[in-house]
């Protein structure tokens, strides 16, 4: 009797920790509002760059021709394929977590998994923010695995500001990171 009562017991908490644990994975960010304003201030100011960065001609039809990309796409066309690539990863694991199929073992790998995935895109961000207030107009930061790649844009570059580059780098994501820095000249 006392066997049966303490296993209903033990299935109850760990349901309970798993229906937590989608829960909190699958919840909206409390700070999203604060997102939107900052995204729709980011988006017209991206706009007006792009307007400026790009050559555009009016043909004889009165149609206008775009003639040259602006590379704040090409930054923002990798960010959004890195983040599929994430999205798609992190749903993964989310089936792995909430199958009662797997064992305890296989769910809590996948669910440190998915932790590590948001860690790692976290300090991309703040990476990215800390090389542009050292007055680069942009930088992307992409880690995998034990590689970290960083790309700044910058009309001069120097091997010192690289090194400081992967110095920062290998604070924020640990010194055994092989870290490649490339600079890409402003349009």
């Amino acid at each position: 009797m006392l066997l049966k009562k303490q296993t209903v017991w033990l299935l109850t908490m760990l349901s309970l920790v798993v229906v937590l644990s989608v829960y909190y994975i699958t919840s909206p960010d409390p700070n999203q509002s604060n997102l939107a304003t900052v995204e729709q201030e980011e988006e017209s100011a991206a706009t007006e760059e792009n307007a400026e960065s790009t050559e555009s001609t009016e043909s004889a039809d009165g149609e206008t021709i775009i003639s040259e990309v602006a590379s704040d796409e090409q930054f923002e066309a990798l960010r959004l394929t890195l983040d599929d690539q994430r999205s798609e990863m992190k749903e993964e694991f989310q089936e792995i977590v909430a199958s009662t199929d797997l064992p305890v073992e296989q769910r809590n790998a996948a669910y440190e998994k998915m932790q590590e995935l948001d860690s790692v895109a976290q300090k991309e961000g703040v990476l990215e923010t800390l090389i542009k207030t050292m007055g680069y107009e942009d930088a992307l930061v992409r880690a995998d695995g034990d590689k970290v790649r960083v790309t700044v844009k910058s009309k001069e570059h120097s091997a010192t500001e690289a090194n400081e580059i992967i110095q920062m780098v290998r604070n924020e994501l640990g010194s055994l990171q092989a870290v490649a820095v490339t600079f890409q000249p402003e349009k």
